[in-house]
């Protein structure tokens, strides 16, 4: 039996269609748009995505379920799942559930049935806005409640996804090479793959609480520190950014995502919320020192002022649909970031390349 179920836009538009995955509840976040043709797994458990109601704008979704090896963390992460239809027979060999079942399953709502590319028009001429997905209420008390809610941007969803208490990530069976390097990754939203690729290199990765100091990571003897990424505002992660500053000058740093905005804050610089983010993969970027050009896979709201970075920092990376930051290099310290995510690619190892940058950083700090 069908069950209705509306998107509710704070301008007070509404979306009509049918409840999918959990069907008991309601969701309330920032609505945004994915231009991504694959990879729904991989999006709804990105913990960049807290807080948020994501909204693919490819037309089918679940058409191969959901299997047990593409999490990107431990549970679904997004407030709801907005589609224009999901797949009931999805076909492939690593099936474990339907995407149906694995929303159900987390207590995760959808609606599907609905002009999912006429509500990505929507939120690029106006902007990304809270929303609801109402399955229990009717539009306008759902309405009437999302106004009574803080917005997106006034919550610290990285104390939310964070792990608290520190681990160390398995080495894959296989990886019979003696370790290099130690490298730590402080916990603002990690993705597992950006583990899975350093422990690849030769690294033991150990991950940290997004609260923990300067001076409890240096006490682990670190070779390097990865800044992850993340959802929320950098403005209000003053903590990871002193602990950045703490670390700056003491060893090689990388920054992916949320973690390149914290260390623009960390050198003065100020951030800003785009209109409608990046969020996909075919994002097209250009390294400053190569002038190459790489599709890249993003996932941010917020972007770093250029303007406002100091003399010793510089741009390395610049985004060719609207020029806002997608790198940072420190002009003599071993400090890297970039804005994209290099574990994510549009092709399989598409932007790998920057964890071996950042390990010859580390290489060379050894010396």
């Amino acid at each position: 039996m069908t069950k209705k179920a509306y998107l509710v836009l704070e301008d007070g538009s509404v979306f009509e269609g049918i409840a999918f995955g959990w069907t008991e509840g309601d969701a309330f976040g920032e609505v945004v748009f994915n231009t991504s043709m694959t990879g729904y797994q991989e999006m709804l458990t990105d913990p960049s995505y807290a807080g948020q109601i994501l909204v693919p704008t490819y037309p089918l979704q679940g058409n191969y379920g959901v299997n047990a090896e593409d999490f990107e963390s431990k549970r679904i992460q997004v407030a709801g799942f907005v589609v224009r239809e999901h797949c009931l027979q999805p076909s492939h060999e690593g099936i474990t559930m339907t995407l149906d079942e694995f929303l159900a399953s987390q207590e995760v709502p959808g609606v599907s049935g609905l002009d999912t590319r006429a509500i990505t028009r929507r939120l690029r001429s106006r902007g990304v806005m809270m929303g609801a997905i109402a399955v229990g209420l009717a539009p306008e008390e759902a309405l009437a409640r999302l106004r009574d809610m803080p917005g997106y941007g006034d919550v610290d969803y990285v104390r939310k996804v964070s792990t608290d208490k520190v681990y160390t990530w398995p080495r894959q069976a296989g990886l019979d090479a003696p370790l290099k390097h130690r490298i730590l990754v402080s916990d603002y939203g990690v993705k597992y793959n950006i583990m899975r690729l350093l422990t690849r290199r030769g690294c033991e990765v150990m991950t940290f609480p997004a609260m923990a100091t300067a001076g409890e990571l240096l006490r682990h003897r670190p070779d390097g520190v990865v800044l992850s990424p993340g959802p929320g505002d950098p403005e209000l992660l003053d903590y990871a950014v002193e602990t950045a500053r703490g670390l700056t000058g003491k060893l090689p740093i990388l920054g992916i995502c949320l973690g390149n905005q914290v260390l623009g804050r960390a050198f003065g610089a100020k951030t800003y919320k785009l209109k409608f983010g990046h969020r996909g993969g075919n994002h097209p970027v250009k390294d400053m020192r190569s002038g190459l050009v790489h599709i890249t896979a993003q996932n941010h709201g917020y972007a770093v002022d250029p303007d406002s970075l100091p003399s010793e920092v510089e741009v390395s990376h610049v985004n060719l649909n609207d020029t806002t930051v997608e790198g940072l290099r420190h002009r003599s310290l071993p400090i890297m970031s970039i804005q994209y995510h290099s574990e994510a690619s549009p092709g399989p190892r598409d932007n790998e390349y920057i964890f071996d940058e950042f390990l010859k950083l580390v290489h060379d700090a050894d010396k």
